[in-house]
């Protein structure tokens, strides 16, 4: 009886603890939004209508290009989905950048710690980039200048897991970002390489057979190429491993929150 009760007691705990910094996240997370987009205006609706701007402008140069192997697939949904990937890792990795610096006094308080301060800018890029994905589907289907996805729920799948990634390779490049200011400037320059790599603009099968099974080493490809299935269909081969991606994210996640938790005891030294 007294191990059930002590139990109960840990699991209450743990509930209380998590309900605190979960408010915690809230609280940086309304505050960066104030800080970054203000109270007047628009105000937090550039948190969507930016990477909305940004898309919108690469649906349309490629609408005028029209090189999508023959326009055998619509090429509209194609930059959507393409482009909006990409804005959700890179954003979410770039913005950590200053965090820790933009926010070091609200680390005097016991409840907040860097892990909450590096969530907070995440899911505001993450939330951001979902939305502006969300509601340019809606608006493109509503008007009929695109049809339905083949499949919403892999496309949600592959969504998910994207975000997971996003999450994962913010905190672990945030917490290297705090070890040394020349990864902040590599990082920049890195992500501009690593456009052309990352599935945005191509499909595996696109490519000759020697690069896919590279490419394929990038986590990035196997998200976008599902997310494209879901879309689709049966109109593309889509080339993924759903295991490779879980696994590869769960990885980086580990290392992220080691890296996360070493950096948190350096600054509560200083």
């Amino acid at each position: 009886m007294n191990e059930k009760t002590s139990y109960a007691k840990e699991i209450a705990e743990f509930y209380k603890s998590l309900k605190i910094q979960l408010r915690v996240i809230y609280a940086l997370l309304m505050r960066e939004i104030i800080t970054r987009y203000g109270r007047h205006n628009l105000g937090f609706a550039w948190l969507f209508l930016e990477p909305m701007l940004f898309t919108i402008g690469i649906a349309i140069l490629w609408s005028l290009i029209k090189d999508v192997h023959g326009n055998a697939i619509s090429i509209i949904p194609f930059a959507i989905t393409g482009y909006s990937t990409i804005l959700c890792w890179r954003n979410s990795s770039g913005r950590v950048a200053n965090a820790v610096e933009a926010n070091i006094g609200l680390l005097y308080h016991k409840n907040v710690k860097v892990l909450d301060v590096f969530l907070a800018r995440i899911f505001l890029e993450c939330i951001g980039a979902t939305i502006s994905f969300i509601v340019l589907m809606s608006v493109a289907i509503l008007f009929n200048i695109i049809t339905l996805p083949y499949d919403f729920l892999i496309m949600v799948y592959g969504w998910v897991l994207l975000i997971w990634f996003s999450i994962a390779l913010a905190l672990t490049m945030g917490s290297l970002f705090q070890m040394s200011e020349v990864l902040d400037r590599l990082w920049h320059a890195f992500t501009y390489l690593m456009f052309p790599l990352s599935g945005t603009a191509f499909l595996v099968e696109w490519l000759p057979k020697n690069f896919q099974q590279f490419v394929l080493y990038i986590p990035t490809v196997h998200a976008n190429e599902l997310i494209r299935h879901g879309y689709y269909g049966e109109l593309i081969r889509a080339q993924y491993d759903v295991s490779y991606l879980i696994e590869f994210n769960m990885m980086l996640t580990f290392v992220g929150l080691v890296l996360v938790r070493y950096v948190s005891r350096k600054v509560e030294e200083n």
